[in-house]
């Protein structure tokens, strides 16, 4: 009989074949073209790249990543400057194949996040976490709340929002601070995944972004979605189930932090807030305390605007996990850790249990 060491390592064996294949039968079902045209860095209707429409011109601080002439300008690709998006730029121009394949992309080997931490020796996916890395940090929420007592509600605060699809910040976890993370806390660095299946191209398709699940069949096996993949016993969300995937640990643990930043809008901000996905700026006054945003509710005049700083903690990582739809795969423990922390520090304020959920 095979022993266990060695039926892991054909496993590993075969499950690097299959990565090596895969693109391979792609590239010859579709053309690099046709793939790049169905992502979407090329949905010239995206809200990513119309937003500024109306505006004839997309800020520099916007267009590195909301303009395919924007990122060549910020990788210094126009004979600008590297590292800095010098100019505005018109709407129109899609993240397209000059704006990954050029010169200066090739030599960029290290990326600044927002909270100051450069990330370098990067070999592969570097372009990716320039623009999927969020706009905001653990410092950068602290700068908002410096000096102000952390339970009285501020009218001068507003949501802080990490920005989208920042799956590096979750990738990179405590070591670039994109979550909230608590002061005298640890929290857990760079997931790293089996060797060469480390990097954002070596599971995501470079033109199409999509993630080919049966590439990860032979170390999960049985698990048609990638959600339902989980390699711990731990029952982290306490609700006794310690098969479902580690997604739905996420999420549940997820609803529980959205419940207590009600429970605690109410009972000491005195001003009940609620969530409306996709509508900026996602927390809104719930006027009629019913635990749900109607679309009347949900519009601009009645954005939150009675929070304390601890109740804007807290509701800077319950948007930062959500904005990451892949959080589950790029840093579960980090997503937990936040969601975690979140709850037990609201708990210093409102009655929550916290004895049956755990902390990685």
């Amino acid at each position: 009989m095979e022993s266990r060491v060695s039926q892991i390592s054909t496993a590993f064996c075969m499950f690097v074949i299959q990565m090596v294949m895969a693109p391979l039968v792609i590239a010859d079902e579709m053309s690099i073209d046709e793939m790049w045209a169905d992502s979407p860095h090329a949905d010239a209707k995206s809200e990513s790249f119309v937003h500024w429409d109306k505006d004839g011109i997309i800020p520099s601080d916007c267009a590195t990543c909301h303009s395919g002439t924007g990122f060549r300008d910020f990788l210094g690709d126009d004979g600008s400057s590297a590292g800095v998006t010098d100019k505005d730029h018109a709407p129109g121009s899609l993240v397209d194949c000059q704006a990954c394949h050029n010169d200066a992309a090739k030599v960029l080997s290290s990326v600044r996040f927002p909270s100051g931490v450069v990330v370098e020796n990067l070999e592969s996916s570097v372009q990716c976490l320039v623009c999927h890395q969020g706009r905001s940090s653990t410092n950068s929420v602290n700068a908002k709340l410096a000096n102000l007592a952390v339970d009285t509600v501020n009218d001068e605060l507003s949501f802080i929002n990490i920005h989208y699809r920042a799956a590096a910040a979750t990738l990179y976890g405590g070591e670039v601070a994109g979550g909230y993370q608590y002061e005298n806390l640890t929290y857990v660095g760079r997931f790293a995944h089996v060797p060469g299946f480390d990097t954002c191209t070596s599971c995501h398709n470079a033109h199409t972004t999509v993630v080919d699940s049966t590439q990860c069949s032979t170390c999960h096996a049985g698990n048609d979605e990638l959600s339902t993949i989980r390699i711990t016993a731990i029952d982290f969300d306490g609700d006794g189930d310690k098969n479902e995937g580690i997604a739905a640990e996420i999420a549940s643990l997820h609803e529980r932090l959205g419940a207590a930043i009600r429970d605690y809008s109410s009972d000491v901000a005195n001003a009940p807030i609620g969530y409306k996905p996709g509508r900026y700026p996602y927390f809104f006054h719930d006027k009629n305390g019913d635990a749900q945003i109607d679309d009347a509710e949900g519009i601009y005049p009645n954005r939150y605007q009675s929070w304390t700083p601890r109740l804007l903690q807290a509701a800077y990582n319950y948007q930062f996990v959500l904005v990451d739809p892949g959080a589950y795969a790029h840093n579960p423990k980090y997503v937990i850790q936040l969601l975690y922390d979140s709850i037990s520090d609201l708990k210093t304020r409102i009655d929550v249990d916290i004895d049956d959920i755990s902390r990685p």
